[in-house]
C-alpha cells in the first residue's frame, strides 16, 4: 500500500466507532465492512492526506482512488470518492472507465450519488470538443445499460449543472428515455433506483427552473 493509502486507512481506523459501524451496517447492508468513521472524519482524513502528500498529479490521484476502493470497506471507498471530488480538475474523459468500475461495484446510493453528482458531472461539464462528445457517449451508454446503478449515475450526473442554470437538459431527457427503455427489459429488486434519480433531478430544478419539464413520464 502507498504511504498516502496507509495514512488514510490508519486514520479512518482510529476514527472507528463500533456503534456507528453497526448503524451503518443496518442502514447500508452487509455487502461490505464498516469502520464506523463519520463522513466528516472521512473528508478531514482526505484533506489531511492531500496536505501531507502535496503535489499529487493525475496518475497518483487516480491510482490512490483505486487503491482505496479495492478493499470493500465503506469508509475507504467513500474516501476514494472524496479524493476524486477534491481533484476533479485533474480528471479526463478517459477516467470514466475507472469510475464506471467504481459505480458497478458500489450498488449503494450513498456511494453512487456523490460519484455521479460531484465527480462525473463536474468532469463532463469541464470538457469540450471531442473529449466532451466522447464523455457524452459514455453517459448515453450508461443510461441504456442493464446495470441500474450505471443508469442512476448517468441520470444524476447533470444535477449540479442543471440546478445552477446550465447543464445539458436535452441530454438528460434523452437519457431518461434510454433508461426507461432499459428498465422495461430488466427486472431487479433495485430497479427503481434510476427512476429515483430522475425524480431527484426534477425536484432539484423545479423551483429555480420551472420551464424544465419532461413532456412524458414512464
Amino acid at each position: 500500500m502507498s504511504a498516502a493509502g496507509e495514512f488514510v486507512d490508519d486514520t479512518l481506523q482510529r476514527e472507528a466507532s463500533w456503534h456507528r459501524a453497526e448503524e451503518m451496517r443496518h442502514r447500508f447492508g452487509s455487502g461490505m465492512r464498516y469502520y464506523g468513521a463519520s463522513v466528516g472524519a472521512v473528508r478531514g482524513t482526505v484533506r489531511d492526506a492531500l496536505r501531507r502528500h502535496a503535489g499529487l498529479g493525475h496518475d497518483e490521484v487516480t491510482a490512490l482512488s483505486s487503491e482505496l476502493w479495492e478493499v470493500p470497506v465503506y469508509e475507504r471507498r467513500l474516501a476514494g470518492v472524496v479524493l476524486l471530488q477534491s481533484k476533479v480538475e485533474l480528471l479526463t474523459n478517459s477516467d470514466l472507465t475507472r469510475i464506471e468500475g467504481f459505480v458497478r461495484d458500489a450498488q449503494l446510493p450513498a456511494l453512487v450519488d456523490p460519484i455521479a453528482v460531484d465527480v462525473v458531472g463536474p468532469l463532463v461539464e469541464g470538457l469540450a470538443g471531442q473529449s466532451r462528445a466522447r464523455a457524452d457517449a459514455v453517459l448515453d451508454r450508461w443510461a441504456g445499460d442493464p446495470d441500474v446503478w450505471l443508469r442512476r449515475a448517468s441520470l444524476m450526473a447533470p444535477l449540479r449543472a442543471l440546478r445552477s442554470g446550465g447543464g445539458d437538459w436535452d441530454g438528460f431527457v434523452r437519457r431518461v428515455k434510454m433508461a426507461a427503455d432499459a428498465r422495461a427489459v430488466t427486472a431487479t429488486a433495485e430497479n427503481n433506483a434510476d427512476q429515483e434519480a430522475v425524480d431527484a433531478v426534477l425536484d432539484a430544478v423545479a423551483e429555480r427552473r420551472p420551464e424544465l419539464r419532461l413532456a412524458f413520464r414512464r
